[in-house]
């Protein structure tokens, strides 16, 4: 089967290598749709992510759907959770099986992820796709999954109002899924034009281009929102959030920094009185909400996948995330 390998920073090649043999509890998956996010263009551009180093050439991708090769669920299609968490640590006993400092996580060394024409995973994170979802949006679930994990972590309820900093895909897909839970006004930043654009299209009332500095002309001025997520792994971004959100309200970090620190305004955040959430992955539950809101049509899919590549234009699709130029690009490792 063909297989990318990151190497070590800007180094992805394609390998010929035996077919995974699943082991008890798994399945063989055909990988039809990956999609590459914030955290593969780290490992891609550093070699690594966090304190996690590429030591031996590793497989990228955690956000994929394929389809079942055999056995009862052949030719079933399916979303694949990507986190396989031990169930027996403390984090997993307290329901935050997402903090699970054990857990194997796809496309995160030493666990190898979906850029690969097959795998084996446990069949039991190998979630039903139902035809509602089509073709590529199947890798769309696990990012918004995320959202959802990071709404959650805003205690949102219907009327409030909302930021949402930094329009990328799992910006778009807060918009989205913030518009769905009911709330009032959505506001949206993003530092690239068509981003700003998406975010309005995505259901966003207001949508503002960042200026040099980080901050849109004129925040100091807004109508300050109950809760604001920052979804751009900048400290810019969080320090828009901090800017525009309400006395004693809440701020979501959602995204993943390019140096692992952040730095913002510590007398702004104490004088407002407010808390701080940091979003980790997501939960089992926050995957199966995915597909049952979009199933039910309450989160629309539709023109976040911008670019889609073959496996041996794996370098061509990263060279697109650098770049920005688009959306959600999707790395296609079989039809």
């Amino acid at each position: 089967m063909e297989v990318l390998r990151l190497h070590g920073a800007n180094d992805v090649r394609v390998h010929l290598e035996p077919e995974p043999v699943p082991a008890p509890g798994e399945e063989l998956v055909r990988i039809t749709a990956v999609g590459l996010c914030g955290s593969d263009l780290h490992w891609y551009e550093d070699g690594g992510i966090g304190n996690s180093r590429v030591l031996e050439p590793l497989v990228l991708g955690h956000e994929m759907g394929g389809v079942i090769v055999s056995g009862p669920r052949a030719d079933e299609r399916v979303v694949v959770e990507p986190a396989d968490p031990c169930g027996h640590c403390a984090a997993c006993r307290a329901g935050h099986a997402n903090l699970c400092p054990n857990v194997r996580f796809c496309g995160h060394a030493p666990t190898d992820g979906g850029l690969r024409t097959l795998m084996s995973w446990p069949q039991r994170l190998l979630l039903a796709v139902p035809d509602s979802v089509p073709g590529d949006d199947v890798a769309l679930l696990e990012p918004l999954g995320i959202a959802l994990h990071g709404i959650d972590l805003g205690h949102v309820r219907r009327g409030m109002s909302a930021g949402v900093f930094g329009a990328g895909p799992i910006g778009l897909l807060l918009i989205r899924a913030l518009r769905a839970a009911g709330l009032g006004r959505i506001v949206a930043t993003d530092a690239l034009p068509h981003r700003v654009e998406a975010a309005l299209a995505s259901g966003a009332d207001e949508a503002y281009l960042t200026s040099v500095d980080g901050q849109p002309d004129g925040i100091e001025a807004w109508d300050p929102v109950d809760v604001a997520f920052e979804a751009a792994g900048e400290d810019a971004a969080i320090e828009s959030a901090l800017i525009s959100v309400r006395l004693g309200g809440r701020v979501v970090v959602v995204g993943i920094p390019p140096t692992n620190r952040h730095s913002f305004t510590a007398r702004r955040a104490r004088e407002k009185g407010l808390t701080m959430a940091f979003s980790r992955r997501m939960k089992a539950l926050h995957m199966l909400r995915a597909i049952e809101l979009v199933d039910h049509g309450l989160v629309s899919l539709d023109g976040l996948v911008t670019g889609t590549y073959p496996l041996s234009q794996s370098a061509a699709a990263f060279d697109a995330l650098v770049a920005r130029s688009g959306l959600k690009i999707i790395v296609k490792p079989t039809v």
